[in-house]
């Protein structure tokens, strides 16, 4: 999908949210893993790593199966692609 012809907002992004096991966001050096099976962030909490300043899904954005990554760091996408 093209970023910059179809914006994904809070609602679409929640949607993503439902239907993966594993959220890793990568802000500045720090990676935040949330593994859905074992906890429930807030939706403040989700809208924070997973929307940027415009209001829309932060890119990069891929996802992998169950595995949604939000930013880009080289380690955890050798993690998770290994």
């Amino acid at each position: 999908m093209d970023a910059r012809k179809n914006t994904l907002g809070l609602t679409d992004a929640l949607s993503l949210v439902k239907e993966v096991n594993d959220i890793y966001a990568m802000k500045g050096k720090r990676v935040v893993h949330y593994n859905l099976k074992k906890e429930t962030p807030s939706e403040a909490d989700l809208k924070a790593i997973l929307l940027g300043p415009t209001g829309n899904l932060r890119a990069p954005t891929l996802r992998k199966g169950k595995t949604l990554l939000v930013g880009f760091d080289e380690e955890t996408y050798r993690k998770v692609f290994a």
